[in-house]
């Protein structure tokens, strides 16, 4: 899911080098991803009047419901914990 999450974001932004997406689990069992991209590359996201943020949530909900998962993401406006220079440690980013 974070690889379907990260390359969608690629193909929306104008820097693609600059996205990450971390995952994260809660205590209800839902996974969480954390969407990272560049402060001009966040409307892009989101889109007029928030369609493209809406359109990008039902494919991930579909994609994690057929695999019979519960998932949600956001927007995270800060830099992740990792550089963001598109240099990428370890690809495990669970915590």
């Amino acid at each position: 899911m974070e690889e379907f999450i990260e390359y969608i974001a690629k193909h929306l932004v104008n820097n693609p080098d600059q996205v990450r997406v971390d995952k994260h689990d809660d205590d209800e069992g839902r996974e969480r991803y954390l969407l990272y991209v560049t402060p001009p590359d966040r409307g892009k996201i989101i889109g007029r009047q928030g369609r493209t943020i809406k359109s990008f949530r039902v494919l991930v909900g579909a994609v994690a419901a057929r695999q019979g998962r519960r998932v949600s993401f956001d927007i995270v406006d800060d830099a992740p914990p990792s550089d963001i220079d598109g240099e990428r440690g370890d690809s495990n980013h669970d915590s």
